[in-house]
């Protein structure tokens, strides 16, 4: 069964960064995967989105995802300005970049909350929350092990800077496995 990944964040925060490390991920996992990024005006801070897909069978759709299972929000203030819920799936999985759920902030499924940002300071020292995020997606969805994320940001990072990523990533996914 495929499942749909949809990556809400700004420009500058990762969000085709985390798209591809879900991919490589999952690919490392044995899994057909694909992933592309949207953006509307391409500048630092703009809306972005991110599009994954996952499947144990080839996929053959390569349009933009409109019924995520799982929708990633890398920056809480694009709730209100984007529609970030739209075309969620019924028993999916909202993973938020927060301390808390903002007002008016509903799904028909789960809400989980993460400190993306505050870890990302804490042991990146910039507030990159894409990678913090992935350890979560990890956790929550068991879409992806753990293991293969690691592996992915071995792939996609120079080594020291892949050290801090991998540790963020360790982080959240013992936070909620």
């Amino acid at each position: 069964m495929m499942k749909e990944i949809r990556i809400h964040g700004r420009g500058g925060q990762g969000v085709v960064t985390a798209a591809e490390i879900i991919a490589i991920a999952a690919f490392a996992d044995g899994k057909y995967s694909q992933a592309f990024p949207t953006f509307g005006s391409e500048r630092m801070g703009a809306p972005v989105a991110g599009f994954v897909r996952i499947s144990d069978a080839e996929i053959r759709f390569h349009n933009q995802v409109y019924e995520p299972n799982y929708v990633i929000v890398q920056d809480s203030t694009l709730i209100g300005a984007v529609d970030v819920t739209a075309g969620f799936k019924k028993g999916g999985i909202l993973i938020l970049n927060s301390e808390k759920i903002p007002d008016g902030l509903k799904v028909d499924g789960t809400i989980k909350i993460v400190p993306a940002t505050k870890i990302a300071l804490e042991i990146l020292k910039r507030p990159i929350p894409n990678t913090v995020l992935l350890g979560a997606f990890a956790a929550i969805t068991k879409e992806i092990s753990l293991d293969a994320v690691l592996k992915a940001i071995d792939e996609r990072f120079a080594p020291a800077l892949a050290e801090k990523n991998k540790e963020a990533a360790k982080k959240t996914y013992t936070m909620f496995s």
